[in-house]
């Protein structure tokens, strides 16, 4: 028993100087000595799947002339109307309930051009806790004189002050691999701003175009953040077939739900400028899209639990490897779900306060076109993201080696 320890403690260092073609410089997995065979296979599929990524981003690629003539044919203003800054110097207390707005109530008194200007707000505005100094944005519309109207409030400085916090938190808290992470994700809004979007308003297949944008992100995030390993490469395995599921159940549900894809006013302004978008397909795409976080994060824990309970049980059955996993996947899931279901009743709490106020069953008016679109979402992105555990379990209990007696 000892000289078979002593072996086994030799070929796990000999298997991690090897190194697999992968480095270990970010990864903290134990260390693990993978087999041959299940080592080229992982990478032959995933190297096959990445030459397929590299032609579908080239053959996809963005035509940039025609999606600048869309980007001049839809004006944001009448022409002639600017938006410029102004500073706040009196706040007047909004107007007594079904009053208008007066040279006394319900106005701000506002420093702009030079000059000052009374400009009426809604109520909301008013006790939005604006005070003498804050910056606000008006739309000025040309005339003799010109007139001014209340556009937003100039928030850039609290939403600078918030990124950079986010910043600051991520770097000092999770150092080298939250810098990595960063830098991932700006990789991701690249992608997105850059390739994604402008494919799609060019007429390419919005479900094809989220597939191949959200596999060529995973790649680049999954191994930049979390090292070169075989470990890494099993997560991103199962999140490749997480990405799969979802965009096949996408495509179907959204199809036998009847859903437009055009539930809100930016979709009736794509239908008048961009004729030929897909809406079916742009909600497919949503679905696929609007999975990635969460879904890599389950992917990425699961090879975790594989790799280390290998280590520390190298005597188990890659089946019982296998369901031991799976129990640490199924509390993952669990918790994962209340995550979902969550953001999407915090960010749509509006909506939910005026359902409740509405006369009307409740399942008729989840199933009206914008509630619907959410549901189908969430759903739809849970579905592929409780699939892709025991999905990158499999993978990664096969790439493991077997039980030590074998």
């Amino acid at each position: 028993m000892t000289s078979h320890r002593g072996g086994r403690r030799r070929a796990d260092t000999r298997g991690h100087a090897h190194g697999h073609g992968h480095g270990h410089a970010h990864s903290t997995a134990p260390d693990v000595h993978v087999a041959a065979g299940p080592r080229f296979a992982l990478l032959g599929i995933l190297a096959l799947v990445a030459v397929a990524v590299v032609v579908g981003i080239v053959g996809l690629w963005p035509d940039r002339a025609a999606v600048h003539r869309l980007a001049h044919s839809l004006d944001f203003a009448a022409p002639g109307v600017t938006f410029p800054h102004a500073s706040v110097q009196e706040v007047q207390p909004a107007c007594a309930a079904g009053a208008q707005a007066t040279q006394t109530c319900g106005n701000l008194r506002v420093r702009v051009g030079g000059t000052t200007a009374l400009v009426p707000v809604p109520p909301e505005v008013t006790h939005s806790g604006l005070k003498r100094g804050s910056s606000v944005q008006l739309q000025r519309t040309p005339g003799s004189p010109p007139t001014y109207s209340y556009y937003s409030t100039d928030r850039s400085g609290t939403l600078w002050l918030l990124i950079g916090l986010f910043v600051v938190v991520v770097l000092a808290v999770a150092r080298l691999r939250g810098l990595l992470a960063l830098v991932g994700l700006a990789f991701g809004g690249l992608v997105v701003g850059g390739w994604l979007l402008p494919g799609l308003l060019g007429g390419h297949s919005p479900p094809l175009v989220g597939l191949v944008g959200s596999a060529a992100i995973m790649y680049v995030v999954l191994y930049l953040t979390h090292g070169l390993s075989l470990r890494t490469s099993a997560a991103l395995a199962g999140t490749l077939a997480g990405l799969a599921v979802t965009a096949g159940l996408g495509l179907v549900t959204v199809r036998l739900s009847h859903l437009t894809g055009v539930a809100d006013e930016g979709g009736s302004i794509l239908t008048s400028v961009v004729g030929h978008l897909d809406f079916q397909g742009l909600m497919t795409c949503t679905v696929i899209v609007a999975g990635l976080g969460v879904l890599n994060d389950v992917t990425i824990t699961q090879a975790s639990a594989v790799w280390e309970l290998r280590a520390a049980a190298p005597g188990l059955t890659r089946w019982r490897l296998w369901a031991g996993a799976m129990r640490i996947g199924r509390d993952h899931i669990a918790s994962t779900i209340y995550t979902i279901v969550f953001a999407y009743a915090g960010t749509a709490l509006t909506t939910l306060l005026v359902i409740e106020l509405y006369d009307r069953p409740f399942l008729e008016l989840v199933g009206t076109e914008q509630i619907a679109e959410e549901v189908v979402r969430s759903l739809v992105s849970a579905i592929g993201l409780v699939l892709a555990v025991p999905l990158t379990t499999a993978v990664a209990a096969l790439t493991v080696p077997g039980r030590a007696e074998e």
